[in-house]
């Protein structure tokens, strides 16, 4: 469902960084865009079956209450709803994944023009590696299908600029047993919205969500003296088990934790888990960054792990496959990445007790998560508007309870047809990853992890002054000062 990447992983902020050069973002003639760099290697876990097993830590459970629909009923797998009655049409979407997820894909749609008859559903055939240029070039022509897969971003940027269909009347006066955009997760259809959460405009629906949370390998933990993480654990907690966890070979530290949350959102959540301010003042569309003394101090204690050796810094960072492969050897004990490891982890069939915790929160702080969905969105251009919702709801909601039990990648954001993702996590014997994941979910206050507005690539450029923040090379205070000015200056540029 999330394309894979081969990015340098370890500071997020690089990450964001290289999103950001790619995005429709900028201003003037730049004009890319992309699958959020983010959700780097969901997809090469798609062809894990549901039959994977695993030693995964953790105590089983069901998916909590929060993650089933409150009323009404979402088609049982191997069903799909009849909600199109209007004239023949043909639809068209094109998506970022691979050969397998497109093939499940495929026999979803099967399955909903079985159920719709009046529509012919055709997806477009498109490179993974290059769909940003693909989307690019085909908005140009005017040829892009009538529905693709879309970033939270680029539904932010391409809407503001009125190339997108409005579906806001739509969304809101379809409720069915099957479709009822209250069922959305938290935020996530707020976020999706151009404007304001009230007023906006809805441009595209939401479907799946990204987590972001501390793999851990449980019985380094044990074998360390260390409490097993989990929801609510401390950031002194997991600078400390990095410290603890971190090992030398020579002059070579082997860290304890890889790609921590040290990038300027990251630490965001941080200071406002701390009572400080967030350093992007809201999910899209930022009007103001600030750094305070909160920020600072969260700030520092990253800085002092780096120096420590315990973290690695932002200039060692390992690339995705061998952070990947370094955890599943049981050479990293802690890595900082997504959800959509799960599949690939469980088939690997990993040697060792592992879980997945969320991100910490500031010694008596509250509890903030990062926010990041990805979705669906359609040119303005569309001719058969009812078919392209009809197909649009599908997409956002039973599809994934097709796909899902093959590939538990990500949490569809339509609450009720997530359920198949969390029983399947947990059959797995992935309970830790199911708990942390809906708990992540259910956390009321979220904070970016990148810039969406028409900024975002100059202000990408802006960021990278944060490696040498982190690696003592420049002064904390002064050189965050310096980039908190030169990012408002941006904004109230307008980019």
């Amino acid at each position: 469902m999330l394309i894979p990447r081969k990015n340098r992983i370890a500071p997020a902020f690089v990450l964001v960084a290289l999103l950001l050069t790619m995005v429709l973002a900028a201003c003037g003639d730049n004009t890319a865009t992309t699958a959020p760099a983010t959700t780097a290697a969901a997809t090469t876990a798609a062809a894990t079956t549901a039959a994977a097993a695993t030693t995964a830590a953790g105590t089983a459970t069901t998916a909590a209450a929060g993650t089933t629909a409150a009323s009404g009923t979402a088609a049982a797998p191997g069903t799909v709803p009849a909600i199109y009655t209007g004239p023949a049409a043909t639809v068209t979407y094109m998506t970022w994944e691979n050969n397998d997820t497109n093939a499940s894909l495929d026999a979803a749609m099967a399955l909903f023009m079985k159920a719709n008859p009046n529509i012919t559903v055709q997806r477009v055939p498109s490179p993974s590696t290059d769909y940003g240029q693909k989307v690019n070039s085909m908005l140009q022509a005017k040829q892009l299908p009538d529905i693709i897969w879309s970033g939270n971003d680029t539904e932010q940027q391409f809407g503001s600029q009125g190339l997108l269909y409005d579906w806001t009347s739509k969304a809101t006066s379809t409720k069915t047993d099957s479709f009822d955009i209250s069922k959305f997760a938290p935020g996530s259809i707020d976020n999706w919205k151009v404007g304001d959460a009230a007023t906006g405009k809805l441009f595209g629906l939401p479907t799946l969500m990204n987590t972001y949370g501390v793999w851990y390998n449980a019985d380094a933990f044990t074998k360390a003296g260390l409490t097993i993480p989990k929801a609510g654990w401390s950031y002194d907690d997991m600078l400390n088990a990095a410290a603890k966890l971190t090992t030398k070979n020579g002059s070579t530290n082997n860290w304890g934790l890889v790609n921590a949350p040290y990038d300027p959102f990251a630490i965001g959540d941080c200071s406002v888990s701390s009572g400080g301010a967030p350093f992007a003042d809201k999910i899209n569309n930022a009007t103001k960054v600030t750094i305070d003394d909160k920020y600072m101090a969260c700030a520092q204690k990253y800085i002092d792990a780096i120096k420590a050796g315990s973290l690695n810094p932002p200039e060692a960072a390992p690339s995705g496959d061998d952070a990947t492969s370094g955890f599943i050897a049981g050479k990293i004990p802690m890595l900082y990445f997504g959800q959509w490891l799960a599949p690939s982890f469980a088939k690997a069939k990993i040697g060792f007790k592992y879980g997945f915790a969320p991100l910490p929160i500031a010694a008596g702080g509250t509890d903030v998560q990062p926010y990041d969905a990805v979705g669906i969105i359609s040119p303005n251009t569309i001719k058969s508007p009812d078919a392209v919702w009809a197909v649009s709801q599908f997409l956002a909601s039973g599809v994934w309870e097709q796909v899902l039990p093959s590939a538990p990648v990500a949490p569809a954001a339509y609450v009720p047809s997530s359920q198949p993702y969390f029983d399947t996590l947990n059959k797995m014997g992935l309970n830790s990853v199911s708990d942390s994941v809906n708990y992540i979910l259910q956390t009321k206050n979220k904070q970016p992890i990148r810039f969406t507005a028409v900024y975002a690539s100059k202000a990408g450029d802006i960021l990278k002054q944060w490696n040498d923040i982190l690696d003592g090379k420049t002064d904390l205070k002064s050189g965050s000062a310096t980039m908190v000015q030169q990012l408002n200056d941006l904004i109230k540029s307008g980019g």
